[in-house]
């Protein structure tokens, strides 16, 4: 049985393996990877229907990164999961590696999304959960959105749609972490009541704190219950959830640690020399 002890634990491996790789590449983004990290491991660890050893196993459920660029999070979980060795975690960003910039299908096992552009990824999952509708399947689709991507409109045109087609089988995590890549959302582009805003567009809402295990699993739960359309788990998270000096540091959005930032880093996850 897996406890909340592990499902802890698990994320911290995964901080580790995130903070190693944007230092190793002096770049990428550590601040959208750490806040995520803690929901996207009680999803692969509890949820996911997915076998790491048969990555296109035709009936599994999907997970689409739609903040792709937040991948050193996804490529951490995917090697605690065993889709990937941590070997593998070394080709971060290296050209012709497993592991690039932004998560790619065509380059790492257990990625269905290929990233770039924001907004793109809940129209992307949308269709996963239609297809999944016409072969009478039971498996689900998961997309995760950031909060500064939201403020794309064709999240809300897909939003719109996925309403309209009653979609039980979709389901949305929203890393609320409050920061985007400038500045802090709200001196970007204000979005007031969220939870209000898909309420409004006719999905199930349930608000967490995306860091709290138990709050996540309640959640996930309340996602896995929810059939009668789409539904949305608003996560409330730190930008650099677990390393002192990136938590809600909208500078570390997407920069690397230096050498000294680093060492603080692997210490305050409890890495010893």
């Amino acid at each position: 049985m897996t406890t909340i002890e592990d499902l802890n634990e698990t994320a911290r491996k995964c901080r580790v393996h995130i903070v190693n790789m944007v230092h190793r590449a002096q770049a990428g983004h550590p601040g959208g990877s750490l806040s995520e990290i803690d929901l996207l491991t009680a999803l692969y660890r509890t949820q996911l229907r997915v076998r790491p050893d048969e990555p296109t196993w035709a009936d599994r459920d999907r997970f689409v990164l739609s903040k792709g660029h937040a991948s050193p999070g996804m490529y951490a979980i995917l090697a605690e999961m065993g889709f990937i060795s941590q070997e593998d975690l070394k080709s971060y960003r290296v050209k012709g590696g497993v592991c690039q910039g932004n998560v790619d299908m065509k380059w790492c096992p257990g990625v269905d999304f290929s990233a770039g552009s924001l907004g793109m990824g809940l129209s992307f999952g949308m269709g996963a959960a239609l297809a999944a509708r016409m072969d009478n399947s039971e498996r689900q689709a998961y997309v995760m959105l950031g909060d500064g991507e939201i403020q794309e409109g064709s999240v809300w045109e897909a939003a719109m749609a996925a309403a309209h087609h009653e979609l039980g089988n979709l389901n949305v995590i929203l890393d609320r972490n409050r920061i985007q890549n400038d500045d802090f959302c709200e001196n970007q582009m204000r979005m007031f009541d969220i939870p209000a805003k898909w309420r409004a567009f006719g999905w199930n809402v349930m608000e967490i704190d995306g860091h709290d295990m138990a709050s996540i699993l309640e959640g996930l739960d309340f996602l896995s219950k929810s059939n009668t359309g789409p539904s949305i788990l608003i996560a409330q998270t730190v930008k650099g959830k677990g390393i002192s000096f990136m938590e809600d540091n909208p500078g570390f959005h997407g920069a690397a640690p230096n050498d000294e930032q680093y060492a603080l880093a692997m210490k305050e996850l409890g890495v010893t020399a």
